[in-house]
């Protein structure tokens, strides 16, 4: 039996898109955008990272931004089943930081939901 590899369901804020166009960042953010468009990744998006986008300047859009939102799910809350196994973001005082981490975690806990583990892009792209 043949057995095929489900790409990992990641979603991405805005700070990723963003660091394509940031010196430290773009290495990273630009591997992590080719690794979704190989199929290594299936981006998740929320509405809120959409309209955060668009408000961007034109000159910051990547040229290859539409080809990747025809494989975005647009959504702002997650069913269970379809909740993103992780999330990058270059965040690190409000997202990938290891206090703030631990009480997503145990929100979602208390909650009765899965918790998706928190990295940067340094951290899932293949070198």
């Amino acid at each position: 039996m043949i057995s095929v590899k489900r790409a990992l369901r990641v979603y991405a804020d805005t700070s990723v898109f963003g660091g394509c166009f940031d010196n430290e960042f773009r290495t990273e953010s630009v591997r992590f955008f080719e690794e979704v468009r190989s199929g290594r990744f299936l981006l998740v998006v929320s509405d809120v990272t959409l309209d955060e986008l668009g408000l961007a300047p034109e000159r910051w859009m990547p040229e290859w931004l539409d080809r990747l939102r025809a494989t975005t799910l647009r959504t702002s809350r997650w069913r269970q089943s379809s909740a993103p196994n992780s999330q990058v973001s270059w965040n690190f005082k409000h997202i990938v930081h290891f206090e703030k981490i631990a009480g997503y975690e145990g929100v979602n806990s208390l909650r009765g939901y899965r918790s998706p583990k928190i990295y940067s892009p340094r951290e899932v792209v293949k070198n």
